[in-house]
């Protein structure tokens, strides 16, 4: 009997210890698989499946040409930002509304320009993270995009691009991108969200399974808005057979958009 009750009472405490710890949430983090350095292996083809690419904001569904029906609209999505609203001056959220009203000509995406950072990693397409001992290249099929990530010194940027110049390191498990100049002259989505060339953008990639990275971003623009402020979002493992990003050179798509205005016109 004593022997029945003394188990007892161990199984309870045990029971009552794991629904402490479940409670808690204390449940141990994960650890990603390790390069030969020691170092986390993020590499594979990863996509988000967002809608950060119509708007980083809360958005309802809204039509978009007549002549394209329901292909053109714009599906209804929860937002990515922190807090809900993106700090705009109030002359650059003039701006941005500029923008909305014009963005089926004035985009960079429609023009098939490089899509800049944060864009690049939730526009509708995936990329891939391939790692080296020295640094990380991550590959986007939307116009042949790709960045070097500098995981040694910190560089300086030798000059302002679409997709700047990235400095990385690690804290712990999570990969820090630091990017700086940026040209200013990427949007972030279709709607018209937007910043200067005194853009700065710290990215956060941390694995928190094996086929999932949590993705921060926080942007920094003093020209543009009233304080910094972050973007987040899961990113997630392409796992069938033979993943890859595939190409997708959109310039010969844009040419009547850039350039159709300056076509001689022929005689009658």
């Amino acid at each position: 009997m004593r022997v029945w009750i003394r188990v007892s009472v161990v199984a309870m405490a045990g029971a009552l210890s794991l629904g402490a710890i479940l409670t808690s949430g204390q449940t141990p983090a994960y650890r990603a698989p390790r390069t030969s350095d020691g170092k986390p292996n993020l590499s594979g083809v990863w996509q988000s499946l967002s809608t950060a690419n119509w708007d980083l904001e809360d958005h309802s569904a809204q039509p978009g040409p007549p002549q394209l029906g329901a292909i053109g609209a714009i599906p209804p999505g929860q937002g990515v930002v922190e807090g809900g609203e993106i700090p705009y001056r109030p002359e650059a959220a003039a701006k941005k509304k500029a923008n909305f009203a014009s963005r089926m000509t004035l985009d960079p995406e429609a023009k098939c320009y490089l899509p800049g950072i944060p864009r690049a990693t939730y526009m509708p397409y995936p990329f891939q993270i391939i790692q080296s001992s020295k640094d990380i290249l991550m590959v986007y099929g939307f116009a042949s995009a790709n960045r070097l990530i500098n995981m040694g010194k910190p560089q300086e940027a030798p000059t302002d691009t679409w997709m700047g110049t990235s400095n990385g390191r690690w804290e712990g498990e999570t990969l820090v991108v630091d990017v700086i100049g940026l040209n200013g002259l990427a949007w972030f989505d279709r709607s018209g969200n937007f910043a200067s060339d005194s853009l700065h953008v710290v990215e956060r990639f941390t694995a928190v399974s094996a086929d999932r990275l949590l993705y921060e971003a926080t942007i920094d623009d003093a020209k543009v808005f009233t304080r910094p402020w972050k973007i987040s979002m899961p990113l997630y493992r392409h796992a069938e057979k033979n993943a890859q990003v595939l190409d997708f050179k959109c310039v010969e798509f844009s040419e009547e958009l850039l350039y159709g205005k300056f076509k001689k016109q022929t005689s009658p």
